[in-house]
């Protein structure tokens, strides 16, 4: 009953608003925004439904979505309409959504992998830290900001947006690529630098400077990371595998399952002094040797992109315009140091430890930005003492900027890669030893008669077919996992990326009888332009005469990939529905056929 007095006196509302005289210089925002304040469904409904226009309009711009909510978050926000008044519920969606996107990931890791990437990872993310606090301090203070100012603010420019950058990278497909791959470590690294430096803010906060506090409050954080994975390995050993096979027995049970376990991690991390980011993340790792890791993907991956559209809310609803404008030449300043010298540091580091500067552009694009814990470090600062409110400003004004501007040169790092390339080769060494895919490893001189590019699970089943049929067969893919299998397998395997023009100069093109490309659209460049036909014109460069066949999961696309000059076009779906229905039909005509032998017998 309570529930129909509710709606019954919102429709008296309604109508009363709806029937007075409506005068442009008293609208009714505030009393719609009373409205709001009575339900929080009804808050939310109008979130989400300016949630989805808005996805609709950056849709049709070509826009990344991200840009699109952070937006929707300004609108909603106290600079705009200000009808975000559930603060609460929407921060717990948010970090619900956090923990799902880091638990995603840790399920592509594996304990080879962070041991093989793990140096570069650490040297790569404390150069990077250590490069921005430096030049960063003394930038500021050029800008004329006191020690303190400069010190905190450097600092904040330091942390780079794990969510934000993950994101982006699960949207392009390129989490298992191998700059994916680095820039997550670094950014784990960066993680642990955020837990240091409120450690240290919250010990001075609480007048405990001293010495032996800092020593006794990092013991507690050494202890806790020693916990945390111990926790992690004999959950692997002892009890992943046989939970996971019990809860596959129900789809339900699994989708439960895998969200408590992210959610019991994160939580875990953030009772042991790390942030629930890292904890979500080895959740995912606790579960990486399963067999049931892409069930539980698959699973997820919507709950996580609805989830996470409360978090980019909730970003640009926290941002104040009003407080934007006292120091915006500082700002822009410090957001071109941001924007140019954070990927440059991670181009020289990558670059001495033997990868190619590609790797490192795309990889050092991914620390273009500053993140939310930047405002958290400032935030600290001022109710400490140390820092005047306007410093909040500055750092919020930096983070709108580089996040906003880091999004599309992500969103577009393979179309930049190509225009700065030839300003890049200075990045470069001579023996790009990490990334090597000729001499011993791959025979470049093989006539090889067939290449698949793409090991995927379509991919995978097209390289088991032609292995028993004696071609000489080769396979190319960017991922390192799917390299390292090929090459145990005895089936020559190039590492590159297909967006690459230099790389595909590499690959043994002239005599290859058939190319088959079994990437999806997203997996050969940008979301935002078709970069197949610079697919077909790098090929056409370096002397391909062969046949080319591409996949492709969308039927319409099939004609404009034939005028493109693809020679066949592989429908993984339509193909096997027609096999489908030609096992079917074969099997009840051989039914029909031994039933008319069995009447015909005496």
């Amino acid at each position: 009953m309570h529930g129909f007095f509710d709606v019954y006196h919102s429709i008296i509302y309604c109508y009363n608003v709806i029937n007075t005289p409506l005068d442009i210089h008293t609208m009714p925002i505030s009393e719609f925004n009373e409205l709001l304040r009575a339900n929080p469904f009804y808050e939310f409904t109008v979130l989400l439904s300016i949630a989805a226009v808005a996805a609709f309009i950056g849709q049709w711009l070509k826009q990344p979505i991200i840009v699109a909510f952070i937006a929707v978050g300004i609108l909603v926000g106290p600079s705009g309409l200000d009808t975000v008044h559930s603060d609460d519920s929407i921060a717990l969606l948010a970090q619900l959504g956090i923990a799902i996107l880091l638990f995603l990931v840790g399920l592509k890791l594996d304990v080879k992998l962070i041991r093989k990437l793990g140096f570069v990872a650490l040297a790569t993310g404390l150069g990077q830290v250590i490069f921005t606090s430096v030049v960063g301090f003394f930038l500021c203070l050029a800008l004329g900001f006191d020690a303190i100012t400069s010190l905190y603010v450097s600092i904040a420019l330091t942390f780079s947006s794990t969510i934000i950058i993950v994101k982006m990278l699960s949207d392009k497909r390129e989490v298992d690529s191998l700059h994916g791959r680095i820039a997550l470590g670094f950014l784990i690294v960066q993680d642990v630098v955020v837990v240091i430096a409120l450690v240290v803010l919250s010990a001075i906060g609480v007048g405990q400077a001293s010495d032996s506090s800092l020593t006794q409050l990092f013991s507690q954080i050494i202890l806790g990371a020693i916990v945390m994975l111990m926790i992690v390995f004999l959950f692997i050993r002892y009890i992943a595998n046989v939970i996971t096979k019990a809860a596959a027995r129900s789809s339900e049970l699994m989708l439960v399952f895998a969200v408590g376990l992210a959610c019991l991690f994160a939580t875990l991390g953030h009772l042991l002094g790390f942030s629930k980011e890292l904890g979500g993340l080895l959740a995912g790792v606790a579960l990486a040797s399963t067999p049931y890791r892409e069930s539980i993907v698959t699973k997820l991956s919507s709950l996580r992109d609805f989830l996470l559209l409360f978090f980019f809310i909730a970003l640009g609803s926290q941002i104040d315009l009003s407080a934007l404008g006292e120091h915006l030449f500082a700002a822009i300043v410090l957001s071109v140091f941001v924007l140019i010298g954070n990927p440059i540091i991670v181009m020289i580091i990558m670059g001495i430890l033997g990868y190619r500067r590609r790797t490192g552009f795309l990889a050092g694009l991914t620390v273009a930005q500053i993140s939310e814990f930047s405002l958290i470090f400032v935030a600290m600062g001022i109710a400490i003492g140390h820092l005047h409110n306007s410093a909040i400003g500055l750092v919020t004004l930096v983070g709108l900027i580089t996040i906003a501007l880091s999004v599309y040169m992500i969103a577009n790092s393979h179309r930049l890669y190509d225009l700065l390339s030839p300003w890049l080769r200075v990045f470069e060494r001579e023996n790009t030893f990490r990334e090597s895919n000729t001499g011993e490893e791959t025979e470049t001189n093989t006539d090889f008669e067939v290449l698949v590019c793409g090991a995927g699970r379509y991919g995978s089943k097209i390289i088991d077919q032609l292995s028993n049929t004696g071609y000489a067969l080769g396979v190319v893919d960017f991922n390192p996992e799917k390299y390292e299998y090929w090459r145990q397998r005895e089936i020559p395997c190039f590492y590159g990326d297909l967006s690459d023009d230099e790389f595909i100069s590499t690959l043994p093109l002239k005599q290859l009888k058939w190319l088959v490309v079994t990437l999806p659209r997203d997996g050969l460049g940008s979301r935002f332009e078709d970069p197949r036909k610079r697919l077909l014109l790098a090929l056409q460069l370096h002397g391909f005469k062969g046949k080319l066949a591409m996949a492709s999961e969308q039927e319409q696309d099939a004609n404009s990939l034939s005028q493109m000059g693809v020679d066949l076009v592989l429908s993984p779906f339509s193909h096997a529905a027609n096999e489908a229905v030609r096992l079917l039909l074969h099997d009840e005509t051989n039914k029909d056929n031994r039933t008319q032998v069995k009447e015909a017998k005496p």
